[in-house]
């Protein structure tokens, strides 16, 4: 892995991260630099206001993505390629992205725009987009060459969404010249070691997996770091600072997807667009839960390990992995072990991760269930945490329920199976009668509390309601 003085390119110009805090986000450290348009709205990668572009690698090439600079440590990008709204156009030579939203009226205050503008233009750049006119030459409609849940994580408070909704689908595909659409034909910059030292504090990239397990070994109040969602948020509401930051996000150990006839294995490296790319629809339940987890601008950065290893239970990732019956490879420096999900948790924000431990990968079962469902409630339809999430997957052969996993979010201090549900569809005939007997087994489920997103009885209440809409949907979708 590469070394050397740390440093980023911001619109193509370098910039040094020498003596840069650990706990200094990229919206503080552009922003340090002048370039103002990026925003802080919420500070926790909830609307959009401070999304930039990174450049990162996409096995053939390269890919333009937006993130939340106000979550990921400006330490992160040492050697890589950053694009500001700035670096798009200017007012004399507006990019397209720009152009579109200025004559469709997509601003007014102005506050959210950079955000919308470089989470649209990432889209622009998409490698496989098509541009209106080469959906209308196919014969689908116009609008289909954009996808608009790229700027889902985008929130506009005056403007309103349809003018900036016709500014996307307007967008036609990048003109010859386009210098960043010619960077996305070039492989990202390769990851490299980062020892970054500011505030007496320490940032570190290190160059494999063995050096990452000696630092957590050797220093046991080490925070760990991949796409920095959660932590960002601690940071900047909580104030959270750590000795030593380590950074586990580019290690290739981390970063795989392999699939044989008894396991897919999914790398904790990967963030979740990662993952949905790579899988690219083999497990059909993370197909259905993938698109409601938070938004685009926060899947292209949170990690499948590191969404786990935060045990929240309130995560629409663990409720899916649940019923998946996914197990955990763990690794440390004295070596690795495989623990399965539902003994992964073992409290409120506890797991069972010991001192210097890693989650390398995750392990998902062969064959899968037949037919399978993710259910998330929530006051938002996107970029919303739930109130209860459950995740079904049924086999159901000549009318009989011969094997249930559902996976609960929401609904108690952790993640969990819902067992005794479990227990009372299977062997049983997938019926009215079945299902509203297990219905009430399912609100009975788990420890549910009143708090600001939902009260206990709510939550108990769409509990049973989840298993009955399976009902109505799985005739479509599992053979009787």
């Amino acid at each position: 892995m590469p070394t050397g003085p740390a440093s980023v390119l911001v619109n193509g110009v370098p910039r040094s991260l020498e003596g840069t805090d650990p706990a200094t986000t990229t919206l503080d450290f552009v922003r340090s630099l002048g370039l103002t348009g990026a925003k802080e709205g919420c500070a926790e990668g909830e609307c959009g206001a401070c999304a930039v572009m990174v450049l990162t690698e996409d096995g053939s090439g390269s890919r333009w993505t937006g993130v939340n600079a106000c979550l990921v440590p400006a330490a992160a990008l040492d050697g890589q390629e950053v694009v500001t709204v700035e670096g798009l156009g200017s007012p004399e030579d507006l990019h397209p992205v720009q152009q579109e939203m200025a004559v469709r009226g997509g601003s007014q205050c102005g506050y959210c725009t950079p955000g919308f503008v470089c989470s649209m233009a990432a889209e622009y750049y998409r490698p496989d987009r098509k541009s209106p006119v080469d959906v209308e030459h196919d014969g689908h409609s116009a609008d289909g060459g954009f996808d608009l849940e790229a700027v889902a994580g985008n929130l506009c408070r005056c403007t309103g969404y349809r003018p900036i909704r016709d500014a996307a689908l307007a967008l036609g595909a990048p003109t010859p010249g386009d210098t960043l659409a010619a960077r996305t034909g070039i492989s990202a910059p390769p990851p490299r070691r980062t020892r970054l030292t500011g505030s007496g504090r320490e940032f570190v990239r290190p160059a494999d997996l063995a050096e990452a397990l000696t630092l957590l070994e050797e220093n046991p109040g080490a925070v760990v770091v991949a796409g920095s969602t959660d932590w960002g948020v601690d940071v900047n509401l909580r104030g959270a600072r750590a000795a030593l930051v380590v950074a586990v996000d580019r290690l290739p150990e981390l970063r795989h997807v392999v699939e044989d006839e008894s396991t897919v294995e999914i790398g904790a490296g990967l963030s979740l667009t990662e993952v949905e790319r790579a899988l690219a629809g083999r497990v059909p339940l993370l197909d259905r839960l993938l698109p409601q987890f938070a938004s685009r601008l926060v899947r292209n950065a949170a990690t499948i390990g590191g969404n786990l290893a935060t045990a929240s239970p309130i995560g629409d990732l663990a409720p899916g992995l649940l019923a998946l019956e996914a197990r955990l490879v763990l690794t440390s420096s004295s070596g690795e072990r495989e623990v399965p999900l539902d003994e992964f948790f073992t409290g409120y924000r506890q797991t069972a991760l010991g001192a210097g431990e890693l989650i390398r990968s995750v392990r998902i079962p062969l064959p899968l269930s037949r037919f399978a469902e993710f259910h998330k409630v929530a006051k938002r339809r996107l970029d919303d945490i739930s109130g209860v999430a459950v995740a079904f997957a049924l086999d159901v052969e000549e009318g009989t329920v011969q094997r249930a996993r559902i996976g609960l979010g929401g609904v108690a201090a952790t993640p969990l199976r819902a067992l005794s549900t479990e227990a009372a569809l299977e062997g049983r005939p997938w019926t009215e009668e079945t299902v509203e007997a297990a219905a009430e087994v399912l609100r009975g489920e788990g420890t549910p509390i009143d708090d600001l997103r939902a009260s206990a009885g709510y939550r108990r209440a769409m509990l049973g309601s989840s298993l009955r809409a399976v009902l109505a949907a799985a005739p479509e979708r599992v053979p009787a």
